[in-house]
C-alpha cells in the first residue's frame, strides 16, 4: 500500500523519494533560522515534491454559481469558509494539487489549507504581529502532515496543529478559524451568494480528479507515518474534533452515521453535532463526483441566551423543541421565531483518526 501511494506521488508531483532529515536543508530554505526549533529533524520526511513542488494559489480568483456548475457537481466537497456576511467556497478537486490558497475573505487575511495524507481542512488567520503571512508547502511531513512555511521568515509550520516547529515562529500558534466541508449543493441551498474558488489558478492540473485513490479505505495505512498508530480506532476512520473542558473529544464517524443530531452531554457546556447531510469523499474512486458518500458534521454549543437549544429530526427537518424553528446544518435558524439565530460553531474539523490521535494522544474517544 505504501509502495502504491509513493507511485502515485511521483506520477502526479514528480518524485517520490521518502528521505528523513537529520539536518535542516539550509540550501533549499536560507532565511530559516533553523537553530530554533520545537522538534528533532528526524521526525521529519520528504513527501516527494521541494519546497512548492506543491504549489500554492497565492491570487485566487472567484466565480459564480452558474460558472462553477459546469464543472462542479452539487455532492462534491467543498470548504465553506465565513466571515463578516462574505462566505467563499474552496472546492477539494482544486485544493487537492495546491493544499494552500493564500486569500482575503472581508477584509481578514486567511490561509485555507488541506492536507489530503490527515484530511485535514483548516482555515487560519495568517497576520502575526500586525506582518501578514504567505504559506507555501515545503515538500515535507510530519506524522504524514503537511508542513507549510511562510515566505516572511522561511520559518516552518505544522498544517494540523498551526503551530510553527522550526524558525523566528516556533511555538506560534496560528488562530484558527471554523471551517466545514460540506456538498456544494447544500452550499448552494443555503447561501444565495457564495464566491467560488476558479480552476483558473495559472497552473495545469487534472482537477476533479483523485491522485490518492481509495487511501481512506478504512483498512488502509497512512502515507509515510512511521510510528505505531493509536489502538483505539482505526487509523484511517474519520473524527470530528471537538475541544472541551481543556482537553479535546474525538467523535467517531462510524456513530454519526445513523444519529445526524447528537448531543454530547458530559461537558461543561451543552454540544450538538450535527451531520444530517451527505457530501462525496475526495479521497475514494479516482473521479471525486463519483466517490462514495460520507457524512458532512460539525460542532456547536447549543445554547442561545442562557437557553439550551433542543434540536430534533421531525420528517427529515432540524427543528428546535422549545419554538418549532427550523434549522440547517451551519447551525442557523432558517425559519420560525428563531429565524437569524445561530449556534457557535466549535469544532477543530474532520480528518483521520491517526492524525488526530498523534498529534494529540490524549484527546478522549467518544462512546455513546
Amino acid at each position: 500500500m505504501r509502495k502504491l501511494f509513493s507511485v502515485l506521488l511521483w506520477v502526479y508531483f514528480g518524485s517520490a523519494a521518502a528521505q528523513t532529515y537529520p539536518h535542516f536543508p539550509n540550501g533549499e530554505f536560507p532565511k530559516t533560522e533553523s537553530t530554533i526549533t520545537s522538534v528533532d529533524f528526524s521526525e521529519i520526511l520528504s513527501g516527494g515534491p521541494p519546497r512548492d513542488g506543491i504549489p500554492p494559489i497565492d491570487a485566487p480568483e472567484f466565480i459564480s454559481y452558474e460558472q462553477a456548475d459546469e464543472w462542479l457537481d452539487d455532492q462534491e466537497p467543498v470548504i465553506l469558509f465565513e466571515h463578516n456576511g462574505t462566505a467563499k467556497i474552496y472546492p477539494l478537486q482544486i485544493l487537492m494539487f495546491h493544499e494552500i490558497v493564500n486569500d482575503t475573505v472581508a477584509g481578514l487575511p486567511v490561509a485555507v489549507t488541506f492536507c489530503p495524507l490527515c484530511n485535514a481542512s483548516i482555515v487560519y488567520e495568517r497576520t502575526i504581529d500586525d506582518t501578514v503571512l504567505d504559506f507555501g508547502t515545503t515538500g515535507r511531513l510530519r506524522n504524514s502532515d503537511l508542513i507549510m512555511y511562510d515566505r516572511q521568515t522561511e520559518s516552518w509550520w505544522q498544517q494540523f496543529t498551526g503551530v510553527g516547529i522550526i524558525g523566528q515562529y516556533t511555538d506560534i500558534s496560528l488562530v484558527e478559524r471554523p471551517s466545514q466541508i460540506v456538498a456544494y449543493g447544500v452550499v448552494k441551498t443555503e447561501y444565495d451568494d457564495a464566491a467560488v474558488l476558479s480552476k483558473d489558478t495559472g497552473f495545469r492540473r487534472p482537477y476533479g480528479k483523485n491522485p490518492y485513490r481509495g487511501y481512506d479505505n478504512i483498512n488502509s495505512s497512512p502515507f509515510l507515518f512511521r510510528d505505531a498508530t493509536d489502538p483505539r480506532l482505526a487509523p484511517m476512520e474519520r473524527v470530528l474534533g471537538i475541544p472541551v473542558d481543556g482537553g479535546n473529544i474525538v467523535v467517531p464517524f462510524a456513530i454519526l452515521q445513523d444519529q445526524p443530531l447528537l448531543y454530547i452531554n458530559n461537558t461543561k457546556m451543552p454540544i450538538v453535532v450535527i451531520s444530517n447531510s451527505l457530501v462525496k469523499s475526495a479521497l475514494d474512486k479516482e473521479e471525486i463526483a463519483e466517490s462514495r458518500d460520507v457524512p458532512s458534521a460539525a460542532a456547536f454549543i447549543a445554547e442561545l441566551d442562557g437557553e439550551v437549544v433542543e434540536l430534533e429530526m421531525v420528517a427529515g427537518v432540524i427543528k428546535d423543541v422549545q419554538t418549532g424553528s427550523e434549522w440547517n446544518s451551519f447551525g442557523h435558524a432558517t425559519s420560525g421565531k428563531r429565524k437569524g439565530q445561530r449556534l457557535k460553531q466549535v469544532d477543530k474539523g474532520v480528518h483521520f483518526a491517526f492524525a488526530w490521535l498523534a498529534f494529540d494522544p490524549e484527546a478522549v474517544v467518544y462512546k455513546p
